[in-house]
């Protein structure tokens, strides 16, 4: 038996790919709205519209630091994040909630590159 790609079953499995793929986060940009330098954590809006609505606002989004070495002294950077700020968000695997202690943890959902698991990772060179 063979299956015609371009009969009914081949675009029904298109449009599945494709509504998977499009309801599926790994990376995109986003405008920082707000960032509260003593928590880490920003309010940001995702600057991609794939509609006619603008994307709704992502809350408690950790922005991530980095630890260098320079001349042999341990250096920890800090994000300072500005209103404004155009930044890389990019959505974890799986649910981070229980991780963000640096502890192995079980996730709470079973939900996966999901927004509500998004983290800062960077800002763009327009913003620095």
């Amino acid at each position: 038996m063979s299956i015609d790609a371009s009969g009914s079953l081949g675009q029904l499995l298109r449009s599945l790919a494709y509504k998977i793929m499009t309801d599926l986060s790994v990376s995109f940009p986003c405008r920082v709205e707000s960032f509260d330098s003593g928590t880490g954590m920003a309010t940001v809006q995702p600057l991609t519209r794939l509609g006619d609505v603008p994307p709704a606002l992502i809350t408690n989004v950790p922005a991530l630091g980095q630890r260098l070495t320079i001349n042999g002294t341990e250096q920890v950077c800090r994000p300072a994040l500005k209103r404004g700020d155009t930044v890389l968000v990019v959505c974890a695997d799986r649910q981070i909630k229980n991780s963000l202690a640096g502890q192995i943890a079980k996730p709470d959902s079973a939900r996966m590159h999901d927004h509500n698991d998004a983290v800062i990772v960077g800002v763009f060179p327009c913003s620095l």
